[in-house]
């Protein structure tokens, strides 16, 4: 055993030292050839483009510490990593290194432009990958995927033929979630909502079979000018005549617009009528297909009005809507303006331009052929969500599932592969790039030129990165993979999207379990932001604090399905539980010596030996049963009581008393035992620090990573537990006495016990006592006698105690102490209670300012209390208290 442990815990010191070492040594390679079970985790890709950001340490940290356990547990444990291409953002950085070179993806054109880009994804590229490392992610960099490797690109090329070739994907006009700066179409999850205050403006439609009109409100004032009807709901009893009648649009008189009645109407909004603008909102876009209205797209792709909006064709749309309502206004027809209107708008996540619903021609992926498969799968148990509140949201969403848009107008991705012949016209897929049309046998054959959604190649990825369409040993040994811990904003966009290609493609699931965890905010709970300035950085905790401290952090914090709040501070107490456990090994290290005493029969060993090792096996079990169900935080919390409060301040304490005698052996045997147990329980959450110290507990053993996960052994103990347990009652209700009545540490008191039932216990631990407590001697009693100049305790398991304080304080001076305390709380409280019984007061201040007036008054009232019984007990006292 090496002794010579630096005295203080230098994270950089071992960090990347360790990192190098392992990598070197292949601890981190699976074998296809084992044979050990399989264990796989695939990791959810990040964005090419990115950093690594708190989100990413959350998820890795937990995904890294189930890989680390299974390893320990004997599997073949692969964790698989990988990046995304990320299209429309990877796009965006290359796009605006151009504008600030004066040029464009335009002129530079298509292959150009993606030259530029793969130029740019590998000098960049692998950012990311190197922060995972300094993080200590365990990955199996040899397996290192990207989404636009080529065997991804041809497991998405199969995919889309297939699909293509049976009818699952198909082309079609919807409504789209549309970037009028990108110009392309986006996903749900790449749009953000946001408040904005916008304006609710409500006008009327005349009738155009006679009198009278009937009003609609709408936040998009400009888009009116694609209306081709009104909606209500059938219920509404203030609409029930004039379903089916004409209204007359104001500027284009001649358009057909009837009313309509429709279940899917919201009555509460607005005057519970509302304007139809089929191409502009997927709503009216849906109403309009069952009742027959016209569909008039008056958007181009840049948000301009088109031919279809007559004399404002060309007009931006936010200058349209100051224009339409102007004209509208003047033609007498505007009833109400409501501003400030709050109302949630969608943003593109990239650029921040407001998006549009657009009607557009795009690829859609038919989802009823395989969202039945994907929620039976969930229902029957085959995959597991953790937390299982989401199986309801999961089915709930599925049941009700849209057709999914998957094509994308730009240059930076997976092209469709899509053929388009110029001269029979005939449209077919391919797999590898024809040379001629397969109808015909043109040579004049254009592809499509669009790309895929970046989510249909991130759909592929539990079996298309070990190898997929092929078949080979990675996907015969590791898939289904094991377990995906992912976040639950993605459960819909990405998770369901896993279930039903992998069941399609591979006719099995791509995992058997799902875990989901929540965000990172800040210690408020807000959300992490750069124009907030409460984004809280990954590599700067580590840099600061260590990556193991960070990694502690945040498993402590770690609840299923659940956000989760973090700040420095708390990164600061990982750090210090770090330095604890440090010190505490070079305690054990510096003690031992060179010699590995060996753990005897446990029978034979002391209360406190007893103890720690019944201890220990408790906290295994709570262990492992907290892992099994992914609850890190309780994990975490059960682990750092274990070794701050019951190894490091009471075990390491009461062994000091026994290193210098015949008690040494058995008591550094014990010492070791522990701290071996609890470095193999904290490696998967803290490998670094477990490392190091554990390559110096045994240098002849290897890696960490290579012990086995430790499991109970059958060392229980109860009267043991109990009676260290009345032991500590009995230090720490001595040591409060100390502190309350002013007691120097330097001074040593006289105490008389009386334990009925526990007289034996507290004379075996008498030695630890009269250290632990500071005590010049301890008598056991039958009964504890009475007397002025003294002060008793009495603890909860009904321990008594008697502190001779003659010669320890001034006992006059320490009444005249206590006295003048009492009169300055009584002013206190009585502040405090006027100030609670002004109804005033409590009506119009704050309620922060009231809560904490609440507080001060119940902590005075309570201190009161306390000062009271020290008085009464330094008076006279005839009984402990």
């Amino acid at each position: 055993m090496t002794h010579d442990l630096p005295t203080a815990y230098r994270p950089a010191d071992i960090e990347s030292r360790w990192y190098d070492t392992w990598e070197r040594q292949g601890r981190f390679k699976a074998s296809t050839s084992s044979v050990k079970p399989a264990y796989s985790i695939v990791i959810p890709p990040p964005n090419v483009t990115g950093a690594l950001h708190m989100g990413h340490a959350f998820g890795h940290t937990l995904q890294d510490a189930c890989v680390r356990r299974a390893r320990m547990m004997g599997l073949e444990a692969l964790w698989l990593p990988g990046t995304d291409h990320a299209g429309i953002g990877t796009q965006n950085v290359v796009e605006r290194e151009l504008a600030a070179e004066g040029t464009d993806r335009h002129e530079l054109g298509r292959d150009a432009f993606v030259a530029r880009v793969w130029a740019w994804k590998q000098h960049y590229g692998g950012r990311i990958l190197d922060q995972m490392r300094r993080l200590g992610d365990s990955c199996d960099w040899e397996r290192e995927r990207f989404t636009l490797d080529e065997g991804l690109s041809r497991a998405v090329r199969t995919v889309f033929v297939r699909w293509f070739d049976e009818g699952i994907i198909y082309r079609g006009n919807r409504i789209i979630n549309w970037c009028p700066r990108c110009t392309t179409a986006l996903s749900d999850i790449e749009v953000d909502h946001r408040e904005v205050a916008g304006q609710l403006i409500t006008f009327r439609y005349p009738f155009a079979d006679g009198p009278g009109h009937i009003a609609v409100a709408t936040t998009r004032i400009e888009t009116m000018l694609g209306d081709t009807g009104v909606t209500v709901h059938p219920d509404d009893e203030r609409y029930k005549g004039v379903v089916g009648r004409q209204v007359r649009h104001p500027f284009f008189p001649g358009r057909p617009m009837l009313v309509v009645a429709d279940d899917e109407v919201d009555p509460g909004f607005g005057t519970g009528a509302v304007k139809a603008t089929p191409a502009h909102d997927p709503l009216d876009f849906a109403i309009a297909e069952r009742h027959g209205l016209e569909v008039i797209n008056i958007l181009d792709e840049r948000a301009h009005l088109n031919a279809n909006a007559g004399r404002w064709e060309g007009l931006d749309r936010f200058a349209a809507r100051s224009a339409v309502l102007k004209e509208l206004t003047d033609l007498g027809l505007v009833d109400k303006i409501e501003r400030p209107y709050i109302h949630s708008v969608g943003h593109c996540s990239r650029c921040g331009t407001e998006t549009e619903p657009w009607l557009s021609e795009q690829w859609f992926v038919k989802m009823e052929p395989l969202a039945g498969p994907a929620m039976d799968v969930v229902r029957e148990g085959r995959i597991r969500l953790t937390p299982e509140r989401f199986v309801k949201a999961y089915l709930n969403w599925m049941e009700n599932i849209r057709d999914w848009c998957i094509s994308r107008q730009l240059w930076w991705g997976h092209r469709i592969p899509v053929w388009y012949c110029q001269d029979c016209g005939k449209v077919f897929a391919a797999i590898d790039e024809p040379q001629e049309c397969n109808g015909c046998s043109s040579q004049d054959i254009l592809q499509d030129p669009d790309v895929l959604d970046t989510w249909f190649s991130s759909q592929l990825w539990p079996f298309s990165t070990l190898g997929w369409p092929e078949d080979g040993p990675d996907l015969d040994f590791f898939y289904p993979t094991t377990l995906l811990v992912t976040g639950y904003d993605i459960l819909y966009l990405w998770v369901a999207r896993m279930i039903f290609a992998g069941l399609y493609f591979t006719g099995d699931v791509p995992f058997k379990e799902v875990l989901l965890h929540g965000i990172v905010r800040d210690f408020e709970g807000k959300k992490m932001s750069k124009s907030v300035g409460n984004v809280v950085d990954p590599l700067d905790m580590v840099e600061r604090y260590g990556a193991d401290a960070l990694r502690f952090s945040l498993a402590f914090a770690a609840v299923p399905g659940n956000d989760t709040n973090l700040s420095e501070e708390r990164v600061e107490g990982a750090r210090n539980f770090a330095n604890k456990l440090w010190n505490a090994s070079r305690f054990v290290f510096l003690s031992i010596g060179d010699g590995r005493p060996v753990l005897g029969d446990p029978k034979s060993l002391d209360p406190a030996d007893r103890w720690i090792l019944s201890r220990l096996d408790g906290v295994i079990g709570a262990f492992d049963d907290h892992l099994d169900r992914y609850e890190f935080a309780e994990a975490m919390r059960e682990l750092h009581r274990f070794v701050w409060s019951e190894y490091c301040d009471w075990y390491i304490e009461l062994a000091k008393l026994k290193l210098s005698d015949d008690r040494a052996s058995s008591s550094g045997a014990v010492l070791i035992y522990v701290l071996d147990h609890i470095l193999r329980l904290l490696h998967p959450v803290m490998p670094f620090i477990t490392e190091e110290l554990w390559s110096r507990l045994w240098p002849e053993a290897g890696s960490i990573m290579n012990a086995a996960w430790p499991v109970a052994a059958g060392l229980e103990d109860a009267q043991a537990e109990g009676q260290i347990a009345r032991f500590a009652e009995l230090v720490t209700s001595l040591r409060r006495f100390r502190a309350e009545h002013g007691i120097p540490s330097s001074k040593k008191v006289r105490v008389e016990v009386a334990a009925e039932g526990f007289a034996s216990e507290v004379g075996e631990m008498r030695d630890a006592l009269l250290v632990l407590a500071k005590l010049a001697s301890v008598e056991l009693v039958d009964k504890l006698p009475g007397g002025a100049g003294r002060a008793g305790i009495i603890t909860d398991s009904g321990i008594e105690a008697l502190v001779d304080l003659e010669d320890v304080i001034d006992v006059p001076a320490e009444k005249e102490r206590i006295a003048k305390r009492l009169r300055d709380l009584d002013g206190d409280i009585g502040r405090a209670e006027r100030k609670l019984a002004n109804a005033e007061f409590v009506a119009k201040a704050p309620d922060a300012v009231v809560s904490k007036e609440r507080v001060k008054l119940r902590d005075a009232l309570d201190n009161r209390a306390k000062l009271d019984a020290q008085l009464a007990a330094l008076e006279s006292k005839s009984t402990p208290r």
